[in-house]
């Protein structure tokens, strides 16, 4: 069972630095959450992005680079969901977040009720860094203090124009379904939530019977609070019948300049290059199949 968290612990560090490494170094325009979340069944939406946020990815937004509103904050995320036979799950993430004015990025997810997890008592803590400045990206290994280093602008990153392509295809089918009918975006105004102003979007999407072969249409719904100001998400709440109610919120907000050394890699550490995968070639450490399975 050993093996089998830490393959799952292994995927879940891999995610994240995925997450991270889409950071060109230019500024292009990241994909509008709102957009990006009601892409429909075929697009980035489902258990792949209900585990996205409950891991705490929610407010990274890593293909930007943000410079002159350094902050720190906590954020924190819940997943609940009831299954038909009445049993409750519950999930939940804290992260830290830091910015510096550079436009440096630090996130510490720290998960502790998550999947494999949950059977092992222990909390695990992914720590990604992205370095404009230095041109670096850092997944830092806690347990083997290890960090590896992939170059910014390297192959496997998208250019601001395929970041701009995707984000037009995007808005373009979010039309279509909104001149179908299928989805309905409307503004929710402006709001102070935890000291910060930020402005409210609802997407409610319908997925009509028989798109996903389901009998009844399937109403989701979206609420999510972006600041300007900080160009950061400050709260979302995401309801799908299919994967229950997620909410996102960020807390304890400081508008002050974070450490210098939380954008640095610790002198323990020992820097590897590529992703926290075999080779970094995209190969995960993959356990034999007797370990993965249930002991």
């Amino acid at each position: 069972m050993t093996n089998g968290r830490s393959w799952a612990c292994t995927a879940l560090s891999s995610a994240l630095f995925l997450c991270v490494s889409i950071a060109p170094a230019q500024e292009p325009p990241p994909p509008p959450p709102d957009e990006m979340m009601a892409a429909g069944p075929g697009g980035p939406s489902g258990p792949f992005v209900d585990r996205v946020e409950v891991m705490g990815f929610e407010g990274l937004h890593g293909n930007k680079v943000v410079k002159g509103a350094p902050f720190s904050a906590t954020a924190e995320t819940d997943t609940s969901q009831t299954l038909n036979d009445g049993t409750s799950i519950h999930q939940s993430t804290t992260s830290n977040l830091y910015r510096d004015s550079q436009g440096r990025f630090r996130s510490e997810v720290t998960l502790s009720n998550f999947g494999p997890l949950q059977a092992s008592g222990k909390p695990r803590t992914m720590i990604a860094i992205i370095d404009p400045v230095a041109g670096s990206r850092y997944m830092l290994d806690v347990d083997h203090k290890v960090a590896h280093q992939k170059t910014m602008g390297t192959h496997g990153a998208p250019t601001a124009a395929q970041a701009q392509s995707f984000q037009d295809k995007i808005k373009a089918r979010l039309q279509q379904e909104e001149t179908s009918g299928a989805v309905k975006k409307e503004s929710l105004g402006t709001q102070t939530i935890n000291g910060i102003s930020a402005e409210g979007t609802r997407i409610t999407r319908t997925i009509a019977p028989g798109q996903i072969g389901n009998d009844r249409p399937i109403t989701i719904v979206f609420e999510r609070w972006y600041s300007a100001d900080l160009q950061v998400l400050v709260k979302s709440t995401r309801t799908d019948p299919r994967f229950g109610t997620t909410t996102y919120t960020l807390t304890k907000v400081q508008r002050t300049e974070p450490a210098a050394a939380l954008f640095t890699v610790p002198s323990d550490y020992t820097v590897q290059q590529g992703g926290p995968m075999r080779g970094g070639r995209g190969r995960m450490h993959m356990p034999p199949p007797d370990a993965a399975g249930p002991q």
